[in-house]
């Protein structure tokens, strides 16, 4: 069984690792290698409908590990921890010199998935981690989006063109969100399992956000070391 546990966490982590937006891009003639962000990229240079797969891809790489572990009788433990490695492959890649995506979408589909499972088998209330963590998330994202969406003098195209203004709303929501889920699963009482899970989850984001092109900034910085790491935790980029 431990060989299975093993086997289990680390086929999520490669499946965390496997670099579809890149390989998606490259089947196009767009190399998307050196983008900063890989969806907004793929969105823009290649189309909607690659850029609305790399979402979805992405999201799954949080989804399945949980599905196989829930549907394979592993431990919650076990499931846990493989959701949380496929969360970390999207961020540190293996396939990518460890350098990879911030792991909002990966993470949003394992918090998502573990709560359905856990809400229809042994904890009716787990559903509201996910809920709560959604309405901060989506409140941020909104915040951005409307005002950018109802501006007049715009064609439908432009209405709905991934990416835009540098957002301070998105990236704070979701750090908030994520750094709320494991409050919320310890307030609601859920299994340690899960509380502990979805703290590793936001440890990785919050690790990855601060350090993800640190060197490159500290270089040459136009401000302080402090500012630079603050602007990093809550706004997902190092100058305003």
């Amino acid at each position: 069984m431990l060989l299975a546990d093993i086997a289990l966490v680390v086929g999520a982590y490669l499946l965390g690792s496997l670099p579809y937006m890149i390989l998606l891009g490259r089947a196009r003639g767009v190399d998307l290698s050196q983008e900063e962000d890989l969806h907004i990229a793929l969105w823009r240079k290649v189309g909607r409908l690659e850029g609305l797969s790399g979402i979805v891809v992405d999201v799954l790489k949080g989804v399945i590990p949980i599905i196989v572990g829930f549907e394979c009788g592993f431990s919650l433990a076990v499931t846990v921890t493989a959701g949380a490695a496929g969360v970390v492959g999207q961020m540190w890649p293996i396939f990518c010199k460890f350098d990879g995506e911030k792991g909002n979408t990966a993470g949003a589909g394992m918090m998502l998935t573990l709560s359905i499972y856990l809400s229809m088998t042994t904890s009716p209330l787990a559903y509201w981690v996910f809920v709560i963590a959604a309405v901060i998330a989506l409140t941020g994202f909104f915040v951005r989006t409307i005002p950018r969406f109802i501006k007049p003098g715009q064609t439908l195209n432009e209405r709905f063109m991934f990416g835009g203004p540098v957002s301070n709303s998105l990236p704070l929501g979701m750090i908030i969100a994520f750094g709320t889920a494991p409050l919320s699963s310890w307030l609601l009482s859920q299994p340690v399992e899960m509380t502990l899970g979805l703290l590793a989850v936001f440890i990785a984001i919050t690790v990855r956000r601060l350090t993800a092109g640190l060197s490159e900034d500290l270089e040459e910085p136009k401000t302080s070391i402090r500012s630079i790491l603050i602007n990093r935790l809550l706004y997902d980029r190092s100058y305003l």
